[in-house]
């Protein structure tokens, strides 16, 4: 499997930063309003473990599979092979992607988190599909993020490597996602601009809108 040529909206969400919602009612909100890709990300405070963890992440595999979906996990490897999830996603202080791409296999995603041009070229070189660049403005959604880079960076590595799909992520939203889709990003990674809306398939259709007007695709 490989990173789809379509832009995505790639919607990342985890049982414990839904608020007091249902994360696979909105999980299937996203869905029908659109997202391209979603990424379980179970971190934090309060986060799933164990066989919760494992009904959770196949319940959310079954919605993704009901709509042709790529169903992405961040992190844990041991559970994206042991249910044969789509793909897995990691960052600078997990395993290396050359590790991890030994244990899924060639035929998975594979997605890496990165700040610069160096760590992109070694994500490719890794075997990554697909780098993850942020954030791009303020986020809330992550308490470790990194200082806002703006789309400074992501031109960079587009300039250096102009076939790498690159999803941005952190503080995007319809109304700033031009800016990004401008700096040739392949898609879009959200959480809370999609988790916390009130009408969840209408805002995955602005971020698709976003694309339209951003980079007049």
């Amino acid at each position: 499997m490989r990173f789809s040529n379509k832009p995505a909206i790639y919607f990342v969400i985890g049982s414990q930063n839904s608020g007091a919602r249902d994360p696979l009612s909105i999980l299937e909100e996203a869905l029908e309003g659109g997202i391209t890709h979603f990424q379980l990300r179970e971190k934090g405070k309060g986060a799933l473990t164990g066989a919760a963890l494992r009904d959770f992440a196949l319940r959310c595999q079954q919605l993704c599979q009901s709509y042709s979906v790529p169903f992405i996990i961040n992190d844990d490897i041991e559970l994206a092979c042991s249910i044969g999830a789509d793909g897995v996603h990691v960052g600078q202080d997990d395993e290396t992607a050359s590790q991890v791409r030994q244990l899924i296999g060639e035929n998975k995603l594979l997605g890496v988190s990165v700040h610069s041009v160096d760590e992109a070229r070694l994500a490719i070189q890794d075997g990554a599909d697909y780098v993850g660049m942020g954030p791009v403005f303020g986020t809330t959604s992550k308490t470790d993020a990194k200082k806002p880079a703006g789309v400074e960076e992501i031109i960079a590595v587009k300039r250096e490597f102009p076939q790498l799909p690159i999803v941005g992520i952190g503080g995007i939203t319809p109304e700033n996602a031009d800016q990004v889709w401008k700096a040739g990003v392949s898609g879009l990674a959200v959480i809370s601009a999609i988790a916390n809306a009130t009408d969840i398939a209408k805002q995955v259709e602005a971020f698709q809108l976003s694309c339209k007007e951003g980079i007049g695709r």
